[in-house]
């Protein structure tokens, strides 16, 4: 089942494609500064009985090159046999629709995860193979561990990825009040997008509970429970409770001076202010019963003082 902590892993890279300078260099593979990202459709089928998605496709540009790359970005939490069968598919599939060569990228917050990931996958025969795939790996081996507020501030994409992949070490929660600490003085975009992506990717750890203490920033994914949407939607809810009992209130409040005024007992201003700013629904009904019988307006607060 596709989780959102799944697509938190990848998507980062769809709207935060500056991530992807520092990730080439941590793998080692070549990419100009000035590359141009593109965001590429995700759907690999071929055949409407099959369907294939990869998690996320981008087109890389190199500037002043005849031709760019594509890169498959999917996210794994575990060893799955399957895996190399399908990465192969996309592969060979992106190549075949765009013409251009393709590479994977696989993230991964687990290290046993990461260490299998990087393969080769070699497939065909025992003795013969036919093909094999090389994907490139981020995961708790390579990513640094960015426990500086002030190297965070100047890379927060690549801050909030270490966080996300270290979310589980022991250093987890330096990496988190690093970040923490950066988002302070960030842009408003930056503090309105990286809070709610950490606590949705970093899932359910304690790390995401240290990163709900530390942080009271705005939302960017509505509809995912994080903390700040929780108290946005109790606040709302207490205020449409208020809401409801202000206006059974008021209306008890116009009911019980209607009663009197038919009944000819006269109310000065300062008891229809009393009654109308009453909100205790308790009292307005015992003052309704006492409008019924009374004859003046003292008997109708009678050892209320």
């Amino acid at each position: 089942m596709v989780t959102s902590q799944h697509e938190v892993a990848h998507r980062i890279f769809q709207e935060r494609p500056e991530l992807l300078a520092p990730v080439f260099r941590i793998l080692g593979v070549p990419l100009p500064e000035e590359a141009a990202v593109e965001v590429l459709s995700a759907d690999a089928t071929e055949i409407r009985p099959l369907e294939r998605r990869v998690d996320s496709v981008l087109r890389i540009e190199r500037p002043g090159s005849s031709g760019g790359f594509l890169l498959a970005i999917e996210a794994q939490g575990r060893r799955d046999r399957a895996k190399a069968v399908s990465w192969a598919y996309y592969l060979s599939f992106l190549k075949a629709k765009y013409g251009c060569p393709a590479l994977l990228l696989v993230v991964c917050q687990d290290k046993a995860a990461a260490d299998w990931a990087a393969g080769p996958f070699r497939l065909g025969l025992d003795d013969w193979t036919a093909l094999t795939v090389h994907p490139l790996v981020l995961g708790p081996g390579n990513v640094p561990m960015i426990t500086d507020p002030e190297e965070a501030a100047q890379d927060l994409a690549l801050a909030a990825f270490s966080a996300m992949t270290h979310g589980r070490h022991q250093d987890g929660k330096a990496i988190l009040e690093a970040l923490a600490q950066a988002l302070r003085t960030a842009d408003d975009a930056s503090a309105e997008y990286y809070p709610g992506l950490l606590e949705i990717g970093l899932g359910e750890t304690p790390a995401r509970e240290t990163w709900r203490e530390l942080m009271t920033f705005y939302n960017f994914f509505p509809g995912r429970g994080t903390l700040l949407e929780e108290k946005v939607l109790e606040s709302e809810a207490r205020g449409e409770a208020r809401g409801e009992a202000r206006g059974r209130a008021l209306e008890r409040a116009e009911l019980v001076l209607r009663l009197l005024d038919s009944r000819g007992v006269p109310t000065p201003a300062e008891v229809r202010e009393r009654v109308m700013e009453c909100a205790d629904l308790d009292t307005l009904s015992r003052w309704i019963d006492r409008a019924l019988a009374v004859s003046t307006v003292e008997d109708l607060f009678a050892d209320e003082g």
